[in-house]
């Protein structure tokens, strides 16, 4: 993996279909990274996690937002960060507890489950929810 740091950005509008829509942008820039979600391995299955996580943050922002407003994809030697803005200034808070045949509140979950590490920060329209998930074992660099 490369060490420098590259970030892709999608800007949307309001409308149906940002899911479907910010699913097929990150597919492509992962096949453009190198990160095939059809591919066996490691790396497919972290880039199959990245398109879940995708989808996750950009439901989140259409069911508690009027939708996402950008999704940025940064990659970096350690891996990769996600991130969704929205207008709603709410933080996102990670439901614990009650059963998981239960509808709804699992999103999170999923992101809490994938991600290295997660979390939210505000920006001057609302917030922007990020996830951090780590390359492959053998996209990382090898240590000094």
């Amino acid at each position: 993996m490369s060490t420098t740091t590259e970030t892709r950005r999608l800007v949307l509008t309001t409308g149906g279909g940002s899911v479907g829509r910010c699913r097929e942008f990150a597919r492509d820039v992962l096949i453009h990274w190198g990160w095939t979600p059809t591919e066996e391995g490691e790396r497919g299955e972290v880039a199959r996690d990245v398109l879940l996580v995708v989808s996750e943050l950009v439901t989140n922002a259409a069911q508690h937002a009027d939708g996402p407003v950008e999704l940025s994809l940064t990659r970096s030697a350690r891996g990769l960060r996600v991130e969704v803005a929205d207008c709603n200034p709410e933080p996102p808070v990670l439901r614990r507890g009650g059963g998981p045949a239960l509808p709804g509140g699992h999103g999170l979950r999923v992101v809490d489950l994938l991600s290295w590490t997660w979390g939210s920060r505000p920006h001057a329209h609302g917030k922007t929810v990020w996830s951090e998930i780590a390359a492959p074992p053998a996209d990382l660099p090898s240590p000094h």
